[in-house]
């Protein structure tokens, strides 16, 4: 005779066995050997109007685009955007390039720490406030950038090539309105 509000208990582990049971997978369905395919977007009407999702999609294309291209440099574009911002502004405090490139002061120093480490870039005490760092591109660092910086021109003309070049200077010139956006 059962108690009232007790249960008796299974073997151990039968309800979960029969509740996490998986169809076995036919072979028709197994995947190809080779390369795996690449997923279809799911469609959405809200997203498929929205500019902000577009913009998104593109920024992701390009960011693959130039991730593959650094790839075989070792470096990310993160990294080409530090070095890129130090070059162009030699003594430049960590704070400024955090502030400029909407990076967090934490993830900006560990970017710094390796491409310190790296040797493309030297960390020095600031003369004026001995709170910051003030940082420079190596010669080693301008060195990668030359060679870095045909690859970046290289992803730009195959997104021109896609887009076509009329509406890659058009959305060139719209978008510089958040340059100076921080």
């Amino acid at each position: 005779m059962e108690k009232a509000g007790v249960r008796k208990r299974s073997p151990k582990g039968a309800s979960r066995r029969a509740q996490v049971a998986k169809p076995a997978r036919s072979a028709s369905r197994a995947a190809p050997a080779g390369k795996p395919a690449r997923p279809k977007l799911l469609a959405s009407d809200d997203l498929s109007r929205s500019l902000g999702y577009r913009i998104r999609r593109a920024q992701l294309w390009v960011f693959r685009d130039v991730s593959r291209r650094l790839a075989a440099f070792d470096i990310s574009p993160a990294q080409f955007s530090v070095l890129s911002v130090i070059e162009a502004n030699p003594g430049v405090n960590q704070l400024a390039i955090a502030q400029s490139l909407s990076i967090e002061r934490a993830g900006l120093g560990r970017l710094v720490d390796h491409l310190e480490r790296r040797g493309l870039v030297q960390r020095s005490a600031s003369a004026v406030n001995r709170r910051y760092y003030v940082l420079y591109v190596t010669q080693t660092g301008a060195a990668l950038l030359g060679r870095l910086r045909p690859s970046i021109a290289e992803s730009e003309k195959t997104l021109a090539a896609r887009i076509g070049p009329r509406a890659y200077k058009e959305l060139q010139r719209a978008l510089s309105i958040f340059l100076q956006d921080t």
